[in-house]
């Protein structure tokens, strides 16, 4: 069976930016843009995310890219020689908040594992306006503010991320934050800034200092951040019901709870109570019908599954419904460094349904703490 590729979503704002060199204080809304454009203003949104997608180059066996027509991403893969399948294409020339919004839902819904994307702080809120935390995405800094953590420090180093994920490494993950300034104050001299909103960002691996390969007692550390990620979500979900999955990571929280586990079985829980011990498939589906449910997962055995080894109870109907985003795999860095690179296995029984959830998949791995591994 080959290996599934890396789906990249690319999207330029291709007005980005062009304020800045004439003293414009930014480049939101349609008369700035005239303005600037008349004034003689270039636009460099394309060429930053030319310069991203260097590293991309070389590994285009192994990547599928997905964006939008013309100067919004098409443009830039062409002229680097990368195949891409347009999947939005604008009504005008110039284009507006609105096309970004929409360009950036049309990856989101052709199942992208990362939206790259070229532009500023208002570039910024509309990607999360239309993605959320859905999907995780990197930003190339190509406007006159960046304020928002959702952006490289360089258009090139956003490229090597990338290409970390495209290889299958070992990838950090942060909830970085989008903020945006009021540009009508700006022009008067105030700097006022917005929190709008956070979105899901790749980030280069810097945990290797953090956790001792050689310590139980480390581990054991870590295993109780998890434990504590998981259940501060349970508190804060009272009415969602968690399925917890085989394993003793999954254990451990059980064990947390004060709640008796099917080790080799699957339980469901809500608001800190057992609903049902060691359900079958049939049973779970109906549980669950019609009601928030998440699904607490670990790695299973030596060779990586998530699916498929201990938990078949997880049916394909199942986890069809719920959908990837309920899914919370759990699992130390240890853990995930002794696979030595090899990806998270699924197993649904449903070849469809695991093509579906490939790719980057977010593991908590400890308190507020996760990163990006792929699965497959």
């Amino acid at each position: 069976m080959s290996t599934p590729k890396f789906r990249l979503g690319i999207l330029v704002n291709p007005y980005a930016g062009i304020g800045g060199a004439l003293a414009l204080k930014g480049s939101d809304g349609k008369e700035i843009r005239e303005k600037a454009l008349s004034m003689g203003a270039k636009k460099q949104a394309n060429e930053k995310m030319a310069s991203a997608l260097q590293a991309v180059c070389a590994l285009n066996t192994q990547v599928e890219i997905k964006t939008a027509a013309g100067e919004m991403g098409e443009s830039v893969c062409e002229a680097l020689g990368l195949p891409c399948h347009v999947r939005y294409t604008p009504k005008a020339e110039q284009t507006e908040g609105a096309d970004t919004e929409a360009a950036a839902k049309a990856l989101l819904d052709d199942g992208v594992d990362l939206i790259l994307f070229a532009g500023g702080d208002g570039t910024a809120r509309n990607i999360c306006n239309s993605v959320g935390e859905r999907v995780a995405v990197l930003g190339v800094p190509a406007g006159c503010k960046i304020h928002s953590g959702v952006y490289t420090v360089t258009p090139s180093a956003a490229g090597q991320v990338v290409a970390m994920m495209i290889r299958g490494e070992l990838v950090s993950e942060m909830d970085a934050e989008v903020r945006d300034i009021d540009e009508d104050a700006f022009r008067d001299g105030k700097v006022i800034a917005r929190h709008f909103g956070e979105m899901r960002v790749p980030n280069e691996l810097t945990y290797v200092q953090a956790v001792k390969m050689g310590g139980r007692e480390d581990e054991a550390l870590v295993l109780d951040d998890i434990v504590a990620t998981v259940t501060e979500m349970m508190e804060d979900e009272p009415e969602t019901l968690f399925v917890m999955g085989s394993g003793s990571t999954v254990g451990s929280i059980m064990e947390a709870l004060a709640l008796p586990n099917t080790l080799l079985g699957v339980d469901v829980v809500q608001n800190g109570e057992l609903v049902a011990s060691d359900v079958t498939a049939d049973q779970l589906l109906s549980l669950t019908e019609n009601k928030p449910t998440r699904v607490v997962l670990t790695v299973i055995g030596g060779q990586g599954h998530i699916l498929g080894r201990g938990n078949q109870q997880l049916s394909a109907d199942f986890i069809r419904r719920i959908g990837k985003d309920s899914l919370l795999v759990v699992a130390t860095k240890q853990k995930l460094q002794a696979l030595e690179g090899r990806p998270l296995r699924l197993d649904s029984g449903d070849a469809a349904l695991d093509a579906e959830l490939a790719g980057p998949t977010t593991v908590i791995t400890g308190y507020k703490d996760k990163v990006l591994y792929p699965a497959r």
